[in-house]
């Protein structure tokens, strides 16, 4: 079996083995090779079986694509949205927006299939995927649906099951385009528009935000750079507008949105120069500045100390 590439599918993996209790062998697709990215699909009334009793599915970190047919009575966080669906929902699931998906009842049902980038970008360096609506940081990717179209797509992940389960040479090519079938169905829906404000929205778009803040870290190699670094890249994420953030930042943790994440930057700071032992340019680059001069001003405004001081 091939070794996975990203640590949050070995996550993703680790938790379906435990789920479904079966080892990971079982569950890994066959013929699935390192050329061709990463895809596989599973049942939801399988593997929601274990977390009936807290009714909610865990908020993931995911550095891949996932599209579910969900049927049965749901909702979906985003950040201060909620949306309500009572029957039906195709949702796209983006490494861009986290959301929170929270069954509310026992009766769910579906299917849901999860591929990297480049299962789909095969061959090719730039991420189409990138390019479409549904995968936009501004969009809520998630539609409610009719039965009769449930029905359509429930097809889609049959095929997908039957094809994956086969020994047909090219079956990925012909998944590939099964799922370009999924992606079609909802860039031609319109999203579900049931938005609702909750008297904890403001809780849930700080604990977002902080999810978001905290994924980055730890920082374990000179070579991984921190990508979110100003309240903007953050209330992009979220589909949120930053100023709405900042209030919400403020009024919940009693700090700007700057303070929060420079107080985070200078505790992963404190802690690579004391624990390792890479150079300041290094670190400087690591945590996401783009001069030494930068990073050491920052550094010492906040403990008073040079970095090199710091780790003396």
């Amino acid at each position: 079996m091939e070794k996975l590439a990203h640590a949050s599918l070995e996550d993703f993996y680790l938790e379906m083995t435990q789920r479904l209790g079966k080892d990971m062998e079982s569950i890994f697709p066959k013929g699935l090779h390192k050329d061709i990215g990463h895809f596989n699909v599973f049942d939801i009334a399988q593997t929601i079986a274990t977390v009936k009793k807290t009714c909610e599915m865990p908020y993931n970190r995911r550095k891949y694509y996932k599209i579910s047919l969900i049927r049965g009575k749901n909702r979906a966080e985003y950040a201060d949205k909620i949306i309500s669906i009572k029957k039906n929902a195709l949702l796209f699931a983006t490494p861009k927006v986290p959301y929170h998906y929270v069954p509310e009842d026992e009766n769910q049902s579906g299917n849901f299939c999860v591929f990297t980038t480049d299962f789909f970008t095969k061959n090719s360096s730039h991420n189409i995927l990138e390019d479409l609506p549904l995968f936009q940081p501004g969009t809520i990717p998630i539609f409610e649906i009719d039965d009769k179209l449930a029905d359509e797509i429930d097809l889609l992940f049959i095929k997908i099951k039957k094809e994956i389960d086969s020994d047909y040479e090219f079956k990925y090519d012909l998944i590939r385009n099964y799922v370009s079938e999924l992606i079609h169905y909802g860039q031609k829906l319109q999203p579900a528009e049931k938005f609702q404000n909750t008297h904890n929205a403001s809780l849930r778009v700080v604990s977002l935000f902080i999810e978001l803040l905290e994924r980055q870290f730890p920082v374990e190699s000179p070579n991984q750079r921190i990508q979110l670094k100003v309240a903007n890249d953050f209330a992009e994420r979220l589909s949120i507008h930053v100023n709405y953030l900042n209030k919400n930042v403020k009024e919940n943790t009693g700090k700007t949105t700057t303070e929060f994440i420079a107080d985070r930057i200078v505790q992963e700071a404190k802690i690579l120069l004391k624990q390792t032992n890479w150079n300041v340019s290094e670190i400087s680059y690591a945590l996401g500045f783009e001069e030494i001069a930068h990073f050491s001003n920052f550094f010492k405004r906040k403990t008073s100390f040079t970095p090199m001081e710091f780790r003396s």
